[in-house]
C-alpha cells in the first residue's frame, strides 16, 4: 500500500501538505526530498498536490546503499521484468537520490541493463542523465510513464535503498497554462504560483475522508472535481487575480473571493470565466479588516497583504515600518473574521516574512499573540513552524505559511 513521492524545490512544504491530508503517521521522510506515504495509492490525489513532482510505485527495498550491489540487482532482474511490458521499443531512465554515485557510473549501469534487455530480443533506448535525477520535463518528453517507459528511482533510506517506478509526474503544461495564459495578471500584487496555492488550500483543508479521496483520484489534472464530492466552500479574503480561487475550483471546492480593490475583483472574475465558462464564482469587493462575509465559509485559504515589494534589503527603519503596517492590517483581518467563523474552522494564511540575511527571516509580531486574538496554531511533526516559508534565493519578501483554527 506504500507509495513514494518525490517532493519539489522546498520539500518541507510538501511534507506538511501530506501530513495535513493523510496524518503524520502515514508519512515518512526519506533522503533529501522524498517521502514514503502509507496510503492506498488510489487515495493519493496526486494531481491536487502542489508539493510533489513525481508519484512512484514502491517496487522493493534493498539492504544496501552500495551502487555496485544495486547495479548487480538490476542486471539480474531487469531483463526478466522487461518481458512483462507491451511489445515494442522500451525506454529506460534511471534516477538516484541520496546515493554515493556519479553520472558516469549511472550511465555505465544503464548500458549494462540495456545490453541485458536486448538479449531478450527487445529493443531499448536509454535516456541520458544530465543530473543524477531525471527532471520532470525529461520524464515527460521521453514518455517514461507510458506503457513502454520505465523510470527507476533509487532513494537512500538509512542503510537501505528504496527502488521505485515513476507512474505519474506533475502536470507541467497544465500548471504553466494556468500561471501564464490567464488573461488578467498584475505583477504589482505578486504572482502566486498555482502549486503554492494548492499547498495553501490543502493545509487549510486538513484531513479529507477516504470516500471523497477515492472519488477524486481518477479525475484528470486540470479538470474540475464535481462540487458534490467535497461540498465545502473556500474563502479567499485577499483574492487578487484569483489564483487560489482557480485552484480551489479545480480541487472540487465552491469558491468565494473578496478584495479591497474593485479592479482585482474584476480580474478574478475574468480569470475564473477563462478557466471555466460555466463557473459562477461568488466575488465581492470588500476590505478584509471590516467586511462581512456571507455563509457558508468552511475554510479560509489566502495570501494576505505582503507590504512593499523589495528588490534589495531595505533600511531598518523602512523595514520596521513595513512590518508594522502589515502586522496591523493582518491582525485587524483576523479579529474581524474570527466572529464570522465556526469554532474549529481552519485557515491557512500566507504572511510576509522578510529575509534579512541568507535563510534568516524577520516575522510578524502577531505570531506571538495568536491565542490572544482567538486562534490556535497547528504545528506539524514533519515540518517546523519556521521552515514553512516559500521563497527563492536572494528574495527579500517570502511567504510564511501558518495554519490556525478558530478557538
Amino acid at each position: 500500500m506504500q507509495s513514494v513521492l518525490i517532493l519539489g524545490r522546498q520539500p518541507v512544504l510538501g511534507l506538511a501538505e501530506l501530513e495535513s491530508l493523510y496524518g503524520a503517521a502515514a508519512v515518512r521522510s526519506v533522503s533529501s526530498h522524498a517521502a514514503v506515504v502509507d496510503v492506498d495509492p488510489c487515495l493519493l490525489a496526486f494531481d491536487r498536490l502542489g508539493g510533489a513532482v513525481k508519484f512512484c510505485k514502491l517496487l522493493t527495498t534493498l539492504d544496501t546503499i552500495q551502487w555496485k550491489k544495486i547495479e548487480t540487482f538490476l542486471i539480474q532482474n531487469t531483463p526478466e521484468h522487461s518481458k512483462m511490458m507491451p511489445e515494442g521499443k522500451m525506454t529506460l531512465g534511471l534516477s538516484a537520490i541520496g546515493l554515493d554515485v556519479n553520472i558516469r557510473q549511472m550511465e555505465a549501469t544503464g548500458l549494462s541493463i540495456k545490453k541485458g534487455v536486448r538479449k531478450t530480443g527487445r529493443p531499448v533506448r536509454l535516456v541520458p542523465n544530465k543530473e543524477l535525477e531525471l527532471g520532470t520535463a525529461q520524464v515527460l518528453h521521453n514518455k517514461l510513464t507510458g506503457p513502454n517507459g520505465w523510470e527507476l528511482v533509487f532513494i537512500r533510506d538509512g542503510q537501505q535503498t528504496i527502488v521505485a517506478q515513476t507512474v505519474k509526474i506533475q502536470a507541467i503544461e497544465s500548471y504553466t497554462r494556468r500561471d501564464r495564459e490567464r488573461p488578467k495578471r498584475d505583477t504589482k500584487v505578486g504572482m502566486l504560483p498555482p502549486k503554492l496555492a494548492q499547498i495553501i488550500i490543502n493545509l487549510a483543508a486538513g484531513p479529507v475522508p477516504e470516500a471523497q479521496l477515492s472519488s477524486i483520484c481518477d479525475i484528470p489534472a486540470g479538470q474540475p472535481i464535481p462540487k458534490k464530492i467535497l461540498g465545502k466552500t473556500v474563502l479567499d479574503p485577499f483574492c487578487g487575480t484569483g489564483v487560489v480561487l482557480q485552484e480551489a475550483h479545480l480541487m472540487g471546492y465552491d469558491v468565494y473571493g473578496t478584495d479591497l480593490e474593485p479592479r482585482m475583483v474584476d480580474y478574478s472574475a475574468a480569470n475564473m470565466e477563462w478557466l471555466d465558462p460555466a463557473l459562477k464564482a461568488r466575488l465581492e469587493q470588500g476590505d478584509a479588516t471590516h467586511h462581512t462575509w456571507q455563509p457558508p465559509i468552511d475554510l479560509v485559504a489566502c495570501e494576505t497583504y505582503l507590504g512593499r515589494p523589495f528588490t534589495s534589503r531595505p533600511d531598518p527603519e523602512i523595514l520596521a515600518q513595513t512590518v508594522q503596517d502589515c502586522n496591523l492590517i493582518i491582525k485587524k483581518f483576523l479579529k474581524n473574521i474570527h466572529g464570522q467563523l465556526a469554532a474549529g474552522a481552519r485557515l491557512c494564511i500566507a504572511l510576509p516574512a522578510w529575509q534579512t540575511h541568507p535563510h534568516a527571516f524577520k516575522h510578524l509580531p502577531l505570531l506571538d499573540s495568536l491565542e490572544d486574538i482567538g486562534y490556535n496554531r497547528i504545528s506539524f511533526e514533519h515540518a517546523r513552524d519556521e521552515q514553512l516559508i516559500y521563497y527563492r534565493e536572494g528574495q527579500i519578501v517570502g511567504r510564511q505559511l501558518i495554519v490556525i483554527t478558530r478557538r
